[in-house]
Parts: structure tokens; C-alpha cells; sequence
């Protein structure tokens, strides 16, 4: 088997593209060994108090369990074309004393299963780290933009004023979600324990016959050994579902992300020009266009993302296809599903803090936009008003109507808005304000009618730097 990989070949864009050094590292085939090889160890420990393995071959085992040789596993699995067995005569041959007792009553998925799930909790842990980064530096610009009015948009329509803050508090609140999720999945991980070629134990109950150690007991100090829970129950492996409900969790991530990349491009279009995502000075932003500043981050992130929301599916049909204690058809897939779902949360994440910790707000352009659509909006407060004054709710609506749609045929032609003089010269509504000049205008003055906003967005900011959420 071939042990060259360069740029002459395929490479995946996982190898080198996306996703950082430690999550490429978690995820690589000789990390994965490492934690066979440290599964084996507990294994003999656990052996070896049942009188089944001596301390010198414990010992051996323990002293070569870092000595990963890939070239020399690869030559042999190209003979017997098993990859773990490759593995244990690898790790055999470096050991002569304890060589002989590797994985001494197990199945090939008491190691591999057990290693996959070490592997997804510590892919977690990565992933919580980087969302809790991601949670600080929202809150930080929550904060900084609590009070900054802006434009609000509902089916892509201006609607009323929101607050810059209140807008990133809504990606906030669902990150927060999001971290609370991955921690319970996190939480739930578990192994297939030490269970047998179908879950029965029935290797372990032959080998332990008259020593004196349980099946259960065995699997409980091998498990206590890795400080990783076993299911009760397993078959073959774990119970694929597992794999659904992390993958599950990581989309859920990748969802909040793709909004908020998607948000910050609809804003980044210069009709809009109200946020824009860093842009560093020598950037090219395109080959034909010197001229352009794409949103590149954000476009890289609706990418990945959108293929991440894929992936749950695969992971739902290798849980429902596992027919009876099990089949292969999962193994293949799960070599690159896995790895690369992490890699691409670990890729959004990373992009997600740079485009949240650079973001750019063009506080002019909020302006210009409130200038040309907030007195729009601000009518419902006007109206409000004046049938507290003693108007007819429904007369007064088909004044306003009146003058919002001439107004609004104005702005589509490119006029200034007009509404705010046509509504104060309109004696149909200027009768209820004494000095119609002054209040209506400032009723009409949509800055300030973003009602509870700027607290909302604090209160979040607050709950986002609780200890225990950013611990």
C-alpha cells in the first residue's frame, strides 16, 4: 500500500484546507491507533487482575503504546486486507513479551467503537471551546451595538426599527442553544463497552471462567480506565443512533452559522452597505473586477454548512440499516463522515469568530436606511396617539394609508420620502397635536421607536457571560 501523499493526487480539502491542526490531529489515523493501542492497555490491566496476563507483558504493552508505524500496518493489512488486525500484529511485533495477549478475548468493535467514542467526545470538547469563543465575541458586539438603531426587515421588506444588537442577539441566543446542545450530547457519549463479537460477552464469560471476574466487571474496569460510560446494551458496536444524534447537533450549529453568514451577505450588498465582513488590504476580491469586496468568509460558511446539513442523513440511514446485531455498510462512510462533519464545524467555527470579532457597521448607512423608511414605520405610533386623543382608529388608518402609498411610489422613483410634510399638513391629524410642527415630526422620528430592544440585547449579552455557559 502506498504510503505517498502529495499534491499530485487527490488530497482531500480536509487534509490541509479546512478545519484546524488539533481537530485534523484528533481525527487521524494515528491518533485513532493511539487510542486502540491505549484500549488494548486497559484491556491486559483489566486481564491481568483476573490472573489471566502478567504485569511484565502489561508492562510491554504500556512501553510501545505511542510506537505507531502506519507503513509497516499498511504493508500488512494489504496482505490480510483487515485493518485492526494489521494493527495488533504491528503492535505485536514491537512487543515480545506481551505481544501474544493483544486483544485477548475482544471483537474488533470493543476497540474500534470505543475509540470512535472517545474520538466524538473529544471532538466536542474542541467544538464547546470554539463556541464559547464564538458566544464571547457576540457578546461583546451585542453590547457595543445595543443601542444603534437600524432598519429591521421581515419577507425582505422594510418593516420598523430594530437595534444592530438586537439583530446579533438573535444569532447569539440560537449559539447559546446550540452550546447547551452539544454539551448534552457531549454528556451522553458512550461506548459499546467490552460486549463481544454480538453484544452477548460470551468470549469474556469463557475466558473468565473460574477466576473469579465477571463479564461485567471486566468491562467496567476497562471502561473506568478510558473514564468513559459503556451502554448497557449493545450489539456489535454501539448503537448507531449515537452517531445521528451528534451529527444531529452539529447541524444544528451549522444552521445557526449559515443565518448569520447569510444575513451579514444580504446586509453587505451595497443597497443595504450596513455591515461587511473584514477585508484585508491586500485581499483580491476578484480576478476580473479589481473593484470587488465579496463576502468570501461568509460565502465559505454557507457552503460548508450546507453540506453538513446533509450528513445527518447518512448517519440516520447507517442507524436504521444496522439490520439484526449489525452490518458493514455503515464502515466505509463513517471513515469520512465523521471526521469531516467535525472538521467542517471546526472550519465555521473558526470563521464565524473572524467574521464576528471583525465585523464592520456603517452606522451612515443605518441612518440613510431609518431616513428613508423608518417615517413608515413610525406612522403606527402615530396612530396610535392620535386615536388616544379621541381619533377614529379606522378613518385615521385610510388618512395615513393615503399618504404612506403616494410616499412610497415617491421613494421607488428615487424622491426623498415626502410622508413626514404630507402627514403634519394634513389637518385631518394635525388637530390632535397642538403644535403639529414639533410633536408630530418627533412622533414620526423613527430612531428612537425600537421599543425594549437595547435591553433585550443586554439581558442576552448578560446570559451569554454567565461562568457556568463560558466556563
Amino acid at each position: 500500500m502506498a504510503e505517498s501523499f502529495t499534491h499530485d493526487a487527490y488530497l482531500s480539502p480536509f487534509t490541509w484546507r479546512y478545519g484546524s491542526p488539533e481537530m485534523r490531529s484528533l481525527w487521524s489515523e494515528a491518533h485513532k491507533r493511539r487510542l486502540w493501542r491505549r484500549i488494548w492497555v486497559a484491556l491486559a490491566e483489566a486481564e491481568q487482575a483476573a490472573g489471566l496476563v502478567t504485569p511484565e507483558q502489561v508492562a510491554d504493552l504500556r512501553g510501545h503504546a505511542a510506537d505507531i508505524d502506519l507503513p509497516r500496518a499498511h504493508a500488512i493489512e494489504a496482505e490480510i486486507h483487515h485493518d485492526l488486525m494489521a494493527e495488533v500484529r504491528t503492535y505485536a511485533e514491537q512487543c515480545p513479551v506481551g505481544g501474544g495477549v493483544i486483544h485477548l478475548g475482544a471483537t474488533s468493535m470493543d476497540i474500534e467503537d470505543n475509540a470512535d467514542a472517545l474520538r466524538l467526545r473529544e471532538g466536542l470538547d474542541l467544538l464547546l471551546a470554539g463556541t464559547r469563543k464564538l458566544l464571547a465575541a457576540f457578546a461583546d458586539q451585542i453590547e457595543r451595538w445595543a443601542d444603534t438603531p437600524t432598519m429591521a426587515f421581515t419577507h425582505l421588506q422594510p418593516a420598523e426599527p430594530t437595534t444592530v444588537g438586537y439583530r446579533l442577539a438573535q444569532h447569539g441566543q440560537d449559539l447559546l442553544a446550540d452550546h447547551a446542545e452539544l454539551a448534552r450530547v457531549r454528556g451522553e457519549i458512550r461506548g459499546k463497552g467490552l460486549k463481544g463479537a454480538v453484544g452477548t460477552s460470551a468470549s469474556y464469560a469463557q475466558l473468565l471462567a473460574g477466576t473469579g471476574l465477571s463479564p461485567a466487571a471486566l468491562e467496567q474496569r476497562v471502561m473506568d480506565a478510558l473514564d468513559l460510560p459503556a451502554f448497557p446494551v449493545a450489539t456489535q458496536t454501539y448503537p448507531r443512533k449515537q452517531d445521528y444524534r451528534v451529527l444531529a447537533a452539529l447541524a444544528g450549529l451549522a444552521a445557526t452559522l449559515y443565518k448569520f453568514a447569510f444575513d451579514l451577505r444580504v446586509l453587505q450588498s451595497p443597497p443595504l452597505g450596513e455591515w461587511a465582513e473584514p477585508f484585508g488590504s491586500r485581499q483580491v476580491g476578484s480576478s476580473a473586477m479589481p473593484f470587488k469586496r465579496n463576502p468570501i468568509h461568509a460565502e465559505n460558511i454557507d457552503s460548508l454548512a450546507r453540506h453538513l446539513a446533509a450528513l445527518p442523513r447518512v448517519a440516520w440511514d447507517n442507524a436504521a440499516h444496522s439490520l439484526l446485531e449489525r452490518t458493514l455498510d455503515d464502515s466505509a462512510n463513517r471513515r469520512s463522515v465523521l471526521p469531516e462533519a467535525f472538521l467542517m464545524a471546526d472550519e465555521l467555527l473558526r470563521r464565524g469568530l473572524r467574521l464576528v470579532e471583525g465585523l464592520r457597521v456603517d452606522e451612515r448607512a443605518s441612518a440613510r436606511l431609518l431616513a428613508v423608511y423608518g417615517p413608515f414605520a413610525a406612522t403606527e405610533r402615530l396612530l396610535m396617539e392620535a386615536v388616544k386623543r379621541g381619533g377614529d382608529r379606522q378613518e385615521l388608518h385610510e388618512v395615513i394609508r393615503e399618504h404612506a402609498l403616494a410616499a412610497w411610489a415617491a421613494v421607488q422613483s428615487g424622491a426623498p420620502n415626502p410622508l413626514i410634510d404630507a402627514l403634519c399638513a394634513d389637518v385631518r391629524l394635525a388637530r390632535y397635536w397642538p403644535d403639529a410642527q414639533g410633536e408630530m415630526r418627533g412622533l414620526l422620528d423613527a430612531t428612537h421607536y425600537v421599543g425594549d430592544a437595547p435591553q433585550r440585547a443586554r439581558a442576552l449579552a448578560g446570559m451569554i457571560r454567565q461562568e457556568e455557559v463560558l466556563r
